[in-house]
């Protein structure tokens, strides 16, 4: 009878740590980001696989961008939880005045800088709690301090076949448990490039949603081969605004202000223009003369953008110029840029006050172990993604903006 109390005994404490050990199991996160997929293209354009994603998860009515509305800044927003005005990466190009140097985009060097990235990135605080993760490209994933990057990454080329991004990533969740990240970032560059090229209601916009459909079937079917559930996040930093391609659409820079003068720094920004000017009597009557020419755009000075922009930062410009929603700001002069201007009825742009323009809004969708299903959120901030994520892997939170009780509905234990 001894003995068989004894074994009784092992079996159900071996089964109680069993299942202690599964309740302490770290989830798993796949974050996705399709550029540019405006909240409104799985209405319009009806692609199956991400409405079957919906349906078994939950979703927003749309997910509100940082201001401005860009790819790297959002990119950045959404791994960091701080606004573009908090993080560093004000725009997609900006200048600093420490290093006296313009950051680009393009620049392969100031992209993997360190020095332009403020906050800690959701790769930098799993490493921080000794949790691998990885990223098949994303904003802020290629820096050159390695504390501060995934444990697997890759440098963008986005000439590579985007299917190998869904392989990889299932082969990362394949890896063995001590190698096996818990966090996996995604980035796709459309329907962002077609929107631009063709407008965000064209068949080319259309196309490349359904391109990207067809990419998330792939990814949903590779997880049935995982032996655990993943959480599945989708989000895109933006949406899309569609324009005219006509000369009365756009405001040229040079018949507002020469180029000439050394001691004025401009950054384009599409939307936005960023003038930098140390001196405040040249700012000021800099200020008065634009505020005279104000036509088709906004002029203001840094002490009176608006508040809920977090935007009166040193790397935003002294003076911002900010395009009416149905106009564009050209660096180019205006003859050679309507010599290259292809007249073919619509384009799309981004970068307005999200605040001000729904078009500009994007997306969010999740399912998992850790997502209740069929609930839709009413549109929220993008800075609220980081906490949530960071709670389904039970990461500490550092000092953010988002807030984790805005997602509390959809989260489960």
């Amino acid at each position: 009878m001894k003995r068989f109390y004894f074994t009784f005994l092992v079996a159900f404490l071996s089964g109680s740590i069993s299942l202690i050990a599964q309740q302490k199991e770290v989830p798993y996160v796949i974050l996705i980001s399709f550029d540019g997929f405006r909240y409104d293209y799985v209405k319009n354009f009806n692609p199956p696989n991400f409405k079957a994603f919906i349906q078994n998860g939950s979703q927003a009515e749309a997910l509100i961008p940082s201001f401005p509305s860009k790819t790297f800044p959002n990119h950045y927003t959404l791994v960091t939880g701080l606004t573009p005005g908090n993080h560093g990466l004000v725009d997609n190009g900006f200048y600093d005045r420490a290093r006296h140097a313009t950051y680009e985009m393009k620049d392969k060097a100031k992209v993997a800088d360190p020095y332009y990235y403020g906050g800690v990135s959701l790769w930098e605080l799993a490493k921080q709690n000794g949790m691998k993760s990885a990223s098949y490209f994303w904003v802020g994933s290629e820096l050159t301090d390695e504390k501060r990057r995934p444990d697997y990454y890759y440098e963008f080329d986005d000439k590579l076949n985007p299917r190998k991004r869904i392989d990889q990533t299932v082969a990362w969740l394949k890896l063995p448990e001590k190698e096996r990240p818990h966090l996996i970032t995604l980035y796709f560059s459309f329907p962002d490039h077609e929107g631009h090229m063709f407008g965000p209601k064209s068949l080319e916009a259309k196309d490349a949603v359904l391109r990207a459909d067809s990419l998330l079937g792939d990814l949903m079917k590779g997880l049935q081969s995982v032996k655990f559930p993943v959480n599945v996040v989708i989000v895109s930093d933006h949406g899309m605004r569609e324009l005219t391609a006509k000369p009365e659409t756009f405001i040229f820079m040079d018949e507002l202000i020469t180029k000439k003068d050394t001691a004025i720094t401009i950054v384009d920004g599409g939307t936005q223009q960023h003038i930098y000017v140390t001196n405040k009597k040249k700012r000021d009557s800099l200020y008065s003369y634009l505020k005279a020419s104000e036509k088709y755009f906004k002029v203001y000075k840094k002490e009176d953008f608006p508040d809920r922009w977090k935007y009166k930062v040193d790397r935003a410009g002294e003076i911002l110029l900010e395009a009416d929603t149905s106009h564009y700001f050209s660096s180019a002069p205006r003859e050679r840029f309507l010599k290259t201007l292809k007249m073919r009825g619509s384009f799309g742009v981004h970068g307005y006050d999200p605040d001000a323009i729904k078009d500009v809004r994007g997306i969010f969708y999740a399912q998992g172990p850790n997502v209740k299903k069929g609930i839709t959120l009413p549109p929220f901030q993008n800075i609220h993604v980081f906490p949530f994520i960071a709670e389904i892997l039970g990461l500490p939170l550092p000092p953010i903006d988002g807030k984790q009780e805005v997602l509390q509905k959809i989260y489960q234990n």
